[in-house]
């Protein structure tokens, strides 16, 4: 199956700038990416995922994300956020929302097919391996899997940098954006990141306990890889007198452009200086306590922290209105802890990995604590 580009739609709101975008596979239907009660944009078919971008005050909105449905298998998902910055950075943060998902299926599938061709190729579920036992082939071992999609990753992100330095009229020399993506296939999560948006899973236990794991790093130039590795390429790395705690990549002999991540897609004037491209790449297998991941800008993560995120998410009582009530929360926080700062763009995305809402998972898992308790021999004295 596939992503079928033909079955694109893009939802608009009037403060979402065309920034979120439903890809959905033809047995999907319309439900996809119509509308709930309100009038907003809903999530995709079967609610499995919630998407909202929001303006901030500093001029175009320059995040953009994106869900794929039937990605690489029938119930394949791919969902992605995409951080743009610089003069073109609203222009670059979308260019690479509706190529990259394309160039990563393509790459694995080449991988998998053992076709050196970089044409699209789509995969059908029957050709795909199956990775929780449903369906026909073997389920690669999860070292093996982490190792094809980080391939495949590594790949199309490659590849993603070079189209961008072939589009004509498009000044990526200092705009580029960060990307951070999340890839279901039955069972199996992967997750890749460049630069500093974040990837967050919301776990419960058998007790009802709710966590949050974070599944990426934020790439800051100051982390002592990413540091020796620029400060290596003649690159510099420091903060400024008035944002002590943003440390930021310089170019040799030029104090421009001050870029706050150590990996971006873009940003070519600081390839040369240590800035790379090469996402980092993670494996997971959704366990049955996995109830959500998130994804989002550092819009929200700049003010939010990530329990707060997945209690916000968790709180809120409609399923396709989590990733705005995400996206609303960063939005009240930066009025309030910034007042004469500008409130930056703030986007999510909200990847459900169970079908039931929280509160009745929550209280099924703490009524089943209840019940082993009642059940366990009480202690003599």
């Amino acid at each position: 199956m596939g992503i079928c580009a033909s079955s694109r739609r893009v939802e608009q709101e009037h403060e979402c700038d065309e920034s979120v975008v439903y890809v959905m596979d033809e047995q999907c239907g319309g439900g996809g990416g119509g509308e709930d009660g309100d009038g907003h944009g809903a999530a995709a078919c079967r609610k499995v995922a919630s998407l909202y971008s929001q303006k901030g005050k500093k001029g175009p909105n320059q995040d953009a994300v994106i869900l794929c449905q039937g990605f690489g298998m029938e119930d394949g998902v791919f969902c992605g956020v995409f951080d743009g910055h610089g003069r073109c950075g609203q222009f670059v943060s979308k260019l690479v929302r509706d190529y990259l998902p394309f160039m990563i299926l393509s790459h694995r599938n080449a991988l998998f097919l053992g076709d050196d061709d970089d044409g699209p190729v789509f995969s059908d579920a029957s050709t795909s391996s199956s990775t929780d036992g449903s369906g026909g082939g073997s389920s690669p071992a999860p070292a093996q899997l982490l190792e094809e999609w980080r391939e495949a990753c590594a790949n199309a992100f490659e590849a993603m940098d070079r189209e961008l330095k072939l589009q004509a009229g498009l000044d990526c020399d200092f705009s580029g954006t960060t990307a951070v993506c999340a890839i279901k296939q039955g069972r199996d999560l992967i997750v890749a990141n460049l630069g500093d948006s974040r990837a967050v899973l919301a776990t419960m236990s058998d007790t009802g306990y709710l966590s949050a794991v974070q599944l990426t790093t934020d790439q800051k130039p100051n982390l002592p890889q990413e540091a020796e590795r620029i400060k290596r390429c003649n690159g510099r790395v420091f903060a400024l007198k008035d944002e002590p705690s943003v440390p930021r990549v310089w170019l040799p002999g030029e104090d421009c452009p001050g870029l706050a991540m150590a990996r971006s897609l873009g940003d070519f004037r600081l390839k040369r200086h240590g800035v790379v491209s090469e996402p980092q790449v993670a494996h997971r297998r959704v366990g049955r306590g996995d109830l959500f991941i998130i994804l989002a800008t550092d819009g929200v993560w700049d003010v939010l922290s990530n329990e707060e995120v997945v209690s916000i998410v968790c709180a809120t009582p409609r399923k396709q209105h989590a990733s705005k009530a995400v996206a609303e929360a960063a939005a009240q926080r930066w009025r309030t802890r910034y007042p004469s700062s500008r409130v930056d763009d703030c986007s999510a995305v909200c990847l459900f990995l169970r079908d039931q809402d929280w509160g009745s998972s929550v209280a099924a898992a703490k009524a089943k604590a209840a019940a082993a308790a009642a059940r366990a021999p009480h202690g003599r004295c």
